[in-house]
């Protein structure tokens, strides 16, 4: 696997950017500088994020999400470790 996360990334496994092998080794994100845990997903080249709003669900099970646009900087958290 590459060194950097990859550019559009999504936790939910119906989703066709779902990468399991990517979430195993977990990746952290900082949007506008600030490091945000409740990402749902997230796309660098287009420069934005959906975050979970609370715990609120929609019908489906899915979490409701609000998307966000800024700077998006993803990172492998394994590597934070070892630096």
């Amino acid at each position: 696997m590459t060194d950097t996360p990859p550019d559009r990334l999504s936790v939910n496994p119906k989703s066709p950017f779902f990468d399991e092998a990517a979430l195993q080794r977990g990746v952290g994100i900082r949007f506008k500088g600030v490091e945000k845990t409740n990402v749902e997903e997230y796309c660098v080249s287009e420069g934005w994020v959906r975050l979970s709003v609370g715990k609120s669900v929609d019908r489906f099970g899915n979490p409701l999400t609000m998307k966000m646009n800024g700077p998006v900087e993803p990172y492998f958290r394994d590597d934070a470790a070892e630096g």
